[in-house]
């Protein structure tokens, strides 16, 4: 039976309808609820006692409509679908692929014989690891150096997709946190990923190649941006050194060049020493890559394999937590439940992500490809077009920037669910003397009031007992009933920032899995790379050759002709 022919999808139309016409549902009435709001809180704690809360009372459930969502996962098969995922089944079958990301993380010796290959896996999961640990420990000690002899220092990760987004999100996350910063001290990490020359004259332009080396990411060492940014970066290595005498370039690159790919003979071919050269496998789809050489190998060059590895244990936890958690009280879980409710059923065409932290300014980005790509899918898995709506537009800044931004939409335009994510602690304290809070808690006097100035508004009538002029009340009104979740950590160290990362990974596939449909392909991308290639050749032989332009439709062609003729 369909998703949409099951009786909790019709109950859940139905509670959905009331939810939109029945004022006793709005959440300023849910909301004083104790007891409702009581239930609708899961905590997760760690062995060191780091916490995770999650409050999603201001969510339009009650805890009856919570229980239909789980009695809908339940009638789909989710946590077989879930086991399935863990243990290695092919689950991603447009493509043939186990989907295994969560192995990235296992520790040596872990217990992995729920998948059948689960030994032979963990054992090439921790071969790469170690031998990114052995790399950059040498060359973060100086036993590794670049080709005039000086120590790099200077680190440019040449990726696009998830080898740019993920790693640049726990690069920017870990800045400021004091264990991070002090193994990263004099270090510099860099990401290219627009193929626009401005990018790369941006990221290099105040690096000294004698410093500098280049990591270049690509499973296949043939993504179209990513090698003509990896040839550029190439020559102006070479240039840099020849201008200090070096000039074998083969010793060149082989000294200021790495590669995380899977096409050993194209990076060999390239000038890439064989052993600096870290795989991964097919089973890692491209977001879901940071915690495999995709990430680990440029941030442990600029924050230590130690740092790295403690965010991979984070992350871990998180697995864990969902793998075996009661799905009641399961993070993951409840938020893409929550996704589905708020998509399928309130037909909430947006979500945004609200982490009121700076550190994590690049995190929205990350989780938007992660979720978008994963789940912006037309059909269900067995091919057959989806008869609901599926998937969401995320976007997201960090708290407080996004106030003074797009909250005026979220407050009185459009309903645009909210995850609110907020730290007990600071990375940096600040506090002031005759300041009558610290900057942390200012920063989360916003983050508790938001989601409640979202869930009740303000009404017509507080706002005349507010004394607002007649001519003004209508603007100053408020309607409310927009739903957000909660999110409190502990703190925002390299664990937590693995922590996040997997929950937000996991949400992501618990909205797939009760959907129907595949999370872990991405048909989508390939059409645009199709005609960019026709386009390329018709661009090189009209510069070359002056050919005409032909084989487009007339707006392109005007648009091509346009570009042509202004010669540059």
């Amino acid at each position: 039976m369909k998703l949409n022919e099951l009786p909790q999808f019709t109950a859940l139309e139905t509670a959905a309808a009331s939810f939109k016409a029945d004022e006793k549902l709005h959440l300023r009435n849910l909301c004083s609820d104790s007891s409702r709001c009581a239930g609708l809180v899961a905590s997760h704690e760690t062995e060191s006692g780091s916490k995770i809360i999650l409050d999603y009372s201001r969510q339009q459930v009650t805890g009856e409509t919570m229980e239909l969502l789980f009695d809908l996962a339940d009638k789909v098969g989710f946590t077989a679908r879930r086991d399935q995922m863990r243990s290695g089944a092919k689950i991603n079958s447009t493509e043939g692929r186990s989907v295994l990301h969560h192995a990235l993380r296992m520790p040596k010796g872990y217990d992995y014989s729920i998948n059948p290959e689960g030994k032979e896996v963990l054992a090439q999961v921790h071969e790469v690891r170690d031998k990114i640990e052995a790399f950059t420990n040498k060359v973060r000690s100086g036993e590794f150096v670049g080709a005039t002899g000086k120590q790099l220092k200077n680190f440019v990760c040449i990726g696009i997709g998830g080898s740019q987004l993920g790693p640049e999100f726990v690069n920017e996350a870990l800045r400021a946190d004091a264990a991070a910063a002090r193994a990263a001290e004099g270090r510099t990490l860099r990401f290219l990923a627009n193929v626009d020359p401005v990018d790369f004259e941006l990221c290099t332009r105040d690096l000294d190649p004698e410093e500098t080396l280049i990591v270049v990411i690509s499973k296949t060492f043939t993504t179209a941006e990513t090698m003509l940014n990896a040839r550029t970066a190439k020559k102006w290595i070479l240039d840099g050194l020849a201008a200090k005498g070096i000039t074998n370039a083969g010793v060149v690159t082989s000294k200021h060049v790495v590669a995380v790919s899977t096409a050993i003979d194209l990076c060999v071919e390239f000038g890439i020493d064989e052993e600096n050269i870290f795989g991964f496998w097919n089973w890692v789809g491209g977001r879901f890559s940071v915690c495999s050489a995709v990430g680990i190998v440029p941030l442990s060059l600029q924050y230590s394999y130690d740092v790295m590895s403690s965010f991979l244990d984070g992350a871990h936890d998180i697995d864990e937590h969902f793998f075996n958690a009661p799905l009641r009280e399961n993070i993951p879980v409840i938020l893409g439940l929550l996704g589905v409710w708020n998509s399928s059923f309130l037909g909430y065409e947006t979500r945004a992500l609200l982490p009121y932290s700076q550190a994590l300014k690049r995190f929205p980005a990350h989780i938007q490809q992660v979720d978008m790509e994963s789940n912006g899918k037309r059909v269900d898995i067995e091919g057959n077009p989806l008869p609901f709506q599926a998937g969401e537009i995320n976007f997201g800044e960090p708290g407080t920037n996004g106030q003074h931004s797009f909250y005026q939409l979220m407050h009185q335009g459009r309903v645009v669910p909210a995850d609110f994510i907020g730290f007990m602690e600071s990375q940096v304290p600040v506090s002031l003397e005759g300041e009558p809070v610290s900057n942390h808690d200012e920063l989360m006097s916003n983050f508790f009031a938001q989601p409640d100035a979202l869930a009740y508004g303000k009404t017509l009538n507080e706002v005349a007992q507010e004394g607002v002029p007649e001519e003004l009340r209508q603007h100053k009104v408020f309607a409310g009933n927009r739903p957000s979740s909660s999110m409190l950590m502990t703190r925002l160290d390299a664990f937590a920032v693995g922590q996040l990362l997997a929950i937000y990974e996991h949400r992501t596939a618990v909205q797939g899995f009760i959907w129907g449909l595949n999370s872990f392909d991405q048909w989508g991308v390939e059409l645009g790379k199709v005609l960019a290639k026709q386009v390329r050749a018709q661009l090189s032989s009209s510069r070359k050759s002056g050919a005409h332009v032909q084989g487009f439709n007339s707006s392109t062609s005007a648009l091509l002709e346009a570009y042509l003729a202004h010669g540059k």
